[in-house]
């Protein structure tokens, strides 16, 4: 490689570096090792993870029963190692089943239209506010301090760059849901965008009917986002909003993945044409067979960068296919059940351990930690195998002594017990 460089070391590859960027040592680089024992290293370091026992921990990403035909399915290899199907003439499998996902998502979430999956939850809602910017022509956003932090912060960082207002409304330190007199407050005539998460960061429904009503009187845009998609299989699909965005990472991706898992945006049909990612649609063939394409591809690959409405919004195929497979399996009603499941095993945790708020909660809640210190709990469940409850204090200071706890349909009655015995000891 050097010689067809026209060079004779690599001290001349890197000449033009600084040098102070550049390392004068070898790589402190472990001698190498045979297959087997990276394998077996790997296998040590597996044996570590807390990955079998019970866990209560939520807020974002959620534990549920992953049915195996998903796994069965998405490790074809004619779906495993697909890319865009941008020729539509060789893709068709794939372009059929994300018709399928943008269908399932549209009647999830009650809207109109839905894109062909995205990055993941954050990006997606980050996505939706900008979309709300080039339609209302305006630039503040307002966001609920409600909404998932680490969400609110890729916000922000979309944002910045921008120059966009970011106005955070607090929440109801009784109710737990967005505080309305002060949205009612700071929705102007120069806002974009009110965004909120429902069931929100603490797991408390969000009242939509006020935002949405509030939101449009001021001629803005109501985001809903959500992260924890199984509550849609028992709560009003927000067809109020304008926008919905979220996170499907709990239709059959495990938490151990690691993500990005997958978001989605769904709007109104009038909105389009400003929908970030791709739309897969469905037309004939000159034979008149029913065929799919992409219709809509606004990205920047595809027309001038300026006319572009998003460039960072990779579609996750793969896992978006998972997910239509576990709708698909599940069906309404069979959903349905899973989300009254999800809502039994909290609401039974929560007469153990009472709840932070007084909104009503779907499958977790905030509560004050027994002894007021939820670092020291979470170490004595795991060493009893348990993952316990997120310390609220890291992004909440006002909560540090409450945790979030989570119970889906994998906790069982007899954990939820062991785990209520464990942190009620003194």
């Amino acid at each position: 490689m050097l010689a067809e460089c026209g060079l004779r070391s690599m001290e001349e590859l890197v000449a033009h570096l600084p040098p102070e960027i550049r390392l004068e040592r070898p790589l402190a680089l472990e001698p190498a090792r045979s297959e087997y024992e990276i394998a077996a290293e790997f296998r040590n370091w597996a044996q570590q993870n807390q990955v079998n026992g019970p866990c209560f921990l939520g807020a974002g990403v959620y534990r549920h029963f992953r049915p195996v035909v998903v796994q069965a399915l998405v490790s074809r290899a004619e779906f495993f190692t697909t890319y865009t199907p941008y020729q539509a003439e060789v893709s068709q499998g794939t372009l059929a089943t994300i018709f399928e996902f943008q269908t399932l998502m549209c009647q999830l979430t009650g809207m109109d239209v839905a894109n062909a999956s995205m990055y993941d939850g954050s990006t997606a809602m980050a996505e939706a506010a900008l979309m709300a910017r080039r339609l209302t022509r305006r630039d503040k956003l307002v966001v609920s301090s409600a909404v998932h932090p680490e969400y609110r912060a890729v916000l922000r960082t979309y944002s910045a760059g921008q120059g966009v207002p970011v106005i955070e409304v607090p929440y109801d330190p009784e109710a737990g849901w967005t505080q309305q007199d002060s949205l009612a407050q700071v929705v102007d005539r120069d806002t974009a965008a009110v965004i909120v998460q429902s069931p929100n960061f603490f797991g408390v429904i969000e009242p939509l009917e006020y935002c949405a009503e509030l939101v449009h009187q001021a001629g803005a845009l109501l985001i809903v986002t959500f992260t924890e998609a199984v509550s849609l299989g028992l709560l009003r699909p927000p067809a109020d909003a304008d926008i919905v965005a979220g996170e499907l990472q709990s239709f059959a991706t495990t938490p151990s993945y690691g993500g990005p898992f997958a978001g989605v945006i769904a709007t109104r049909e009038q909105f389009v044409r400003q929908l970030p990612g791709r739309l897969v649609g469905m037309t004939r063939d000159v034979h008149g067979r029913r065929a799919f394409c992409l219709t809509l591809v606004s990205r920047e690959q595809h027309i001038r960068r300026e006319k572009a409405t998003s460039n960072i919004c990779t579609n996750q195929a793969l896992v978006a296919l998972m997910a239509t497979i576990f709708l698909s399996v599940y069906g309404r009603r069979g959903l349905r059940e899973l989300a009254l499941q999800n809502l039994a095993k909290a609401h039974y945790l929560a007469t153990k351990l009472p709840p932070r708020f007084r909104g009503p909660f779907f499958n977790e809640f905030v509560t004050r930690a027994p002894g007021g210190d939820p670092n020291r709990l979470n170490r004595r469940l795991l060493e009893h195998g348990i993952i316990g409850g997120l310390p609220l204090g890291r992004f909440y200071p006002e909560l540090s002594d409450c945790w979030l706890l989570c119970a889906t349909e994998v906790c069982r009655r007899e954990e939820i017990d062991r785990l209520v015995e464990l942190v009620s000891q003194p």
